[in-house]
This record gives C-alpha cells, sequence and structure tokens, in this order.
C-alpha cells in the first residue's frame, strides 16, 4: 500500500520533530511547513492524504489558512491543533468542516489515533462490521432454524434489515452476499408461516394476532384524537422499513421518534386492497358489502382507491369521534408545493390525512422507464434514491412546519416492495388481473409450490366475482409470467420492484409515532 503523505503546517515546526520521527517510524511520510502560505503552496504543488495545521501562526491564522485549502481541495481532511479551548474558535473550525481537532501539547499517540479515525475510518469500519456480522449471522441462523411466533419475525426481520444498512457502508461485499441468501432463506420459512397462520390471524382463531391493516388505525390513531393539538397521519405509499431507517435520521433532526413498529399488511399487499382497507378499518369482502358504492373490484373499470377520504369518515364515525379532518393525497410535485405553500389553513383540524404516493411511482416508475431502472439497479440504490428524493421532496419542507407547530405525526404506509427474480408460469382468462404477484379469476393455472392460495376467498375477507374465483398470492421473490411472449416478459420484469405479495419486504413496514422536538 502506498504511504500516506502528511502535510504538517506550524510556525514552531522545529519543536515537533520527535512527533515527525515517530510518525515516520509508523510508516508515514511527512512533509512541513511553517506557514499558511508555504502550506498553501505545497498543496497546490503536490498531493497530500491530511493536513494537521497549527490555529495560532503569525501572518495567515490557521482558520484562514483552513479556508483557502477548502478552496482549493475541498475534500483535504484538516486536522486543527491549537493551545486555545475558546468556544468560538473550536465552533469556527468545525463549521469550516475540519476533520478533528486537537489541544496543545499533542502527544503522539493523540496523533495517531487521529490518524487513524480519518484515514482509516471505513477500513475499520468494515472489518468491524464484518466480524460482527459473522457472529450475528450464526445467531440469526439459529433462530431461523426454530419455529418462530409473530413477535420473533418481527426482531429477525429488523435484524436483518440492520445489518443490511450496515453492509452498505462496509467495503467487504461478499458478506453482503451471505446476508442476501440469509435474507432469502428468511423469506422463505416466513412464506410457510404466513401460509400456515393468516387465515386464522383474520378468523379470530389465533390469540395473539399480528397488528393488521384494519386494525392499524383504530390501535395506532384513535388515542391520540382524545389529546390536545392537531395530528398529521402521513402515509407514504410503498415505503419499506430499509427506506424508512434511511429517512429516519433526517426526519429526527426535527422530530423525536416515541414509538416505531411494524405492522403486517393484508394480503393482497396491493394498494387497492391494503390502502382501503386502513382507511375503512374493515377488510375488503366487508368494505364491498357496507359500502357496495365506494368499492370497484379488480375487473371493474375505474381508479380503485378514489374513496379513501369517505371510507376513513365512516371509521371515524364508528369511532364515534366527530371532527374535523381533512384530507389530501399528492401524486406529482405540483400537488405537494401546493400543500406545502397551504400547511398553515390545514391547522384548525383535529385531523390531517396525508397519503404521498411518491415511493409507488418510484417502484412503478423502475419498471417503465430506464433511467430510473439505471438509478435503482439494487437494493442499495433503490434506498438511495429514496433519500434522494426525500431530502429534495415537499413532503420534508411539510414535515419540517409541522415540527415547528409542535404537531404530533403519524408516519406509516400501505404495504412494501420486493426485487421480483424468479419468474413463475400462470394462465389465466381475459379477466385475470395484472398485478406481478397476485392474480384472482375463476380459471387460473399456476404453479402450486411458488403461490400461497386461497381458494374461497371469503376465507381471507377478500370480495368473490365468480362463484369459482380463488386468489393466489406469489411467495419469496416470484413473479407472475404469461406462457405466451413468455422470455420477453421475464426480461422486461425480472429485477424490478413489485408488491401484492407475500414477503418480508412487502407484508412487515413501519408505523411510527412522532413527536415534534
Amino acid at each position: 500500500m502506498d504511504k500516506i503523505n502528511i502535510l504538517w503546517t506550524d510556525d514552531e515546526i522545529d519543536l515537533l520533530k520527535p512527533h515527525i520521527l515517530f510518525l515516520e517510524e509508523k510508516g508515514y511520510e511527512v512533509k512541513t511547513a511553517n506557514s499558511g502560505d508555504s502550506a498553501l503552496e505545497l498543496i497546490k504543488q503536490q498531493n497530500f492524504d491530511i493536513v494537521f495545521l497549527d490555529e495560532n501562526m503569525p501572518g495567515l491564522s490557521g482558520l484562514e489558512t483552513l479556508n483557502r485549502i477548502k478552496n482549493i481541495k475541498s475534500d483535504l481532511p484538516v486536522v486543527m491543533i491549537t493551545k486555545s479551548e475558546e468556544e468560538h474558535l473550536m465552533e469556527d473550525a468545525i463549521g469550516s468542516k475540519i476533520s478533528d481537532y486537537l489541544i496543545k501539547p499533542v502527544k503522539p499517540n493523540q496523533i495517531l489515533l487521529s490518524l487513524k479515525k480519518i484515514l482509516d475510518n471505513k477500513r475499520l469500519v468494515s472489518e468491524k462490521t464484518t466480524s460482527t456480522y459473522q457472529q450475528e449471522f450464526r445467531n440469526i441462523s439459529m433462530n431461523l432454524s426454530d419455529r418462530l411466533n409473530y413477535n420473533e419475525w418481527l426482531d429477525v426481520y429488523k435484524k436483518l434489515v440492520y445489518w443490511e444498512l450496515e453492509l452498505d457502508k462496509s467495503q467487504d461485499k461478499s458478506m453482503a452476499d451471505i446476508l442476501v441468501m440469509q435474507k432469502t432463506e428468511a423469506n422463505k420459512l416466513f412464506c410457510k408461516y404466513v401460509e400456515n397462520h393468516y387465515i386464522n390471524w383474520l378468523n379470530g382463531k389465533d390469540a395473539h394476532p399480528p397488528l393488521l391493516s384494519h386494525t392499524l388505525l383504530k390501535n395506532k390513531l384513535a388515542p391520540l384524537l382524545d389529546k390536545e393539538g392537531s395530528v398529521f397521519l402521513i402515509v407514504i405509499d410503498n415505503l419499506r422499513y430499509d427506506q424508512w431507517k434511511m429517512i429516519q435520521p433526517i426526519i429526527n433532526e426535527y422530530y423525536r421518534t416515541d414509538e416505531e413498529e411494524l405492522y403486517c399488511s393484508i394480503l393482497p399487499t396491493a394498494t387497492q386492497y391494503a390502502r382501503n382497507t386502513i382507511f375503512a378499518g374493515l377488510m375488503p369482502s366487508e368494505i364491498e358489502k357496507k359500502f357496495p358504492n365506494l368499492w370497484l373490484n379488480d375487473e371493474e373499470e375505474g381508479g380503485k382507491n378514489l374513496h379513501e377520504e369517505e371510507l376513513l369518515a365512516t371509521q371515524l364515525k364508528r369511532w364515534g369521534k366527530d371532527i374535523k379532518f381533512s384530507y389530501n393525497k399528492i401524486t406529482n410535485l405540483a400537488a405537494g408545493k401546493k400543500l406545502a405553500e397551504n400547511i398553515n389553513n390545514l391547522m384548525q383540524n383535529k385531523l390531517n390525512v396525508l397519503v404521498y404516493n411518491f415511493v409507488d411511482m418510484l417502484s412503478h416508475a423502475r419498471t417503465e422507464m430506464e433511467v430510473i431502472r439505471e438509478l435503482a439497479n439494487d437494493e442499495s440504490a433503490y434506498r438511495s434514491v429514496t433519500v434522494s428524493w426525500y431530502q429534495h421532496s415537499p413532503l420534508h419542507d411539510i414535515i419540517q412546519q409541522l415540527a415547528a407547530k409542535k404537531v404530533k405525526l403519524v408516519i406509516t404506509t400501505d404495504h412494501g416492495t420486493i426485487k421480483v427474480t424468479e419468474p413463475s408460469k400462470v394462465i389465466g382468462d381475459k379477466n385475470v388481473n395484472t398485478n406481478l404477484r397476485y392474480k384472482q379469476g375463476k380459471s387460473l393455472t399456476y404453479e402450486k409450490k411458488d403461490v400461497f392460495e386461497v381458494r374461497n376467498p371469503a376465507d381471507a375477507f377478500l370480495p368473490r366475482q365468480h362463484v369459482s374465483t380463488a386468489f393466489v398470492f406469489a411467495k419469496e421473490d416470484m413473479f407472475f409470467a404469461y406462457p405466451n411472449n413468455y422470455n420477453h416478459y421475464v426480461t422486461y420484469y425480472r429485477n424490478t420492484f413489485q408488491h401484492g405479495g407475500i414477503s418480508l419486504e412487502e407484508m412487515l413496514i413501519p408505523c411510527i409515532t412522532l413527536t415534534a422536538k
């Protein structure tokens, strides 16, 4: 490995000879300068990996030199060394993006520690992350070999996402590959678990069913409406848990997380079913029966999520909540900006509901648009694009405004999404729905090993359009493909993000309660 080049700038550089010899014995290359001007000349002439800079020098001060260094090479790490502990000097230096701050007299080991922290940080963190995950890999594998209950599945999934995000930062990509294999195995077992328990959850045959779509608002929103102040419910469509964990630090600059919970989406994990169920507080077949004018089945023409506001009103009425509320759905940038400009007009409402469709549009756009396919070509990139979108979105502006007004906030979603890789052949008549992760119809032929089948839709509280209607849900990372034009279809949809079926990513999704700081 090439030697690390250090530039040490101090007007009393001769007194630091022992420190310089110490670093050279450790394998570092050290150049010296006795003024800010000479340091700047050296930086223009050659490349350095790091600069140690005395704050109190005649001529150009340390802070002045620091600012000029950053103008020449903004990414060059600078460690400020000073005799003074005055707070304003530290604030000025930190504001100028120094990498570290040391108080004289400095010891050789302090210098060495600073070098390791700044220059070897990525490598050291990567090695530590890798070794820790190797140990955790065994623990997770042992857990997966047990018969897990629902809460244990939540713990496993949270651990997998934690390590997924940690290994994203690591330089050892081989461990990331091992994690993908472990997550694949976990999804396989989770699908079996859902097959064995899902119908029992819905039909009262499980003593401790999970929090599901139709019970979400009653459990997480209703209690907040009894307290003082306005409440905002923000439903970010198609937001996975890993995506939430990526944007959480940004939101936590303004909001404190009171409760972070994963709840379980109903099947199909598709907007038409899951989101209507959330707002109605009823399962799909119950909505169809009680409010037939507010529900459209797959075969029927028209938008399937056009009556969420009316469905929410019926749920609030059942709770006995006679409150003033608003409902806004954001499907494009202009609508988001308009809402951000009009937040003050919503503050007199007890409840304000905001449905934000961007993440859903991103996952669909990735299928349709080559540019998005390039930007979000894997799980890590998909998360990164989500963060970039959020940081520059009107939603970020809206949440900042709400924090300033001390508004209580609930952020949730209706379902997640999974990157599909394996095609599964399906045959159906012309009325079969187009979703790649679930199919419903009266003449379905499919690979039974690839699906969770519900022969009687009533068992899963799903509408029955025909006497022989059945539902099938793709498991793991499968996606349905028709035999005609099979190869083209598979090539087009493989490695895209889809929803509607059974997986950890689609079903175990976040609901967050936050209080403004």
